[in-house]
């Protein structure tokens, strides 16, 4: 049972080998026709950079918009983008102003203590000239 389940499996892998295509053009290595190859081909650096030059050029000749379309373009695209926002609910939003108010008054005390400490401090170090 385990032979024939290893017949299967090697008449699998002969297939997947038979199956394979190579991009001869890519790789650029002459292939042999009985020798089964297992690894495909990618598009040269080359061939990319060339094809991406052709597409400027024509996108360039075909997007060129004046200035009055372009800032019309802007705006459609910004009130895109602010109809894709969860506004908050104006519970949310009280909730979410006071949290910020207290933390910066929390902030605003702290700074100040340390202000006033540092300033104390400098004074008792020099010493107070008057």
């Amino acid at each position: 049972m385990a032979e024939n389940k290893r017949r299967g499996e090697d008449a699998d892998d002969e297939r997947l080998r038979d199956d394979a295509v190579v991009d001869d053009e890519a790789t650029d290595e002459p292939t042999d026709a009985d020798e089964p190859v297992a690894r495909g081909g990618t598009a040269t650096r080359k061939r990319a950079r060339a094809e991406s030059a052709d597409e400027r050029k024509t996108r360039r000749d075909t997007e060129r918009v004046g200035l009055f379309a372009r800032i019309a373009r802007f705006f459609r695209e910004v009130v895109a983008e602010l109809r894709k926002v969860i506004w908050p609910t104006r519970k949310e939003l009280l909730t979410y102003t006071a949290v910020v108010v207290t933390f910066v008054a929390v902030m605003l005390t702290i700074v100040a203590g340390l202000d006033y400490g540092f300033a104390k401090a400098v004074l008792w170090v020099f010493g107070n000239p008057s």
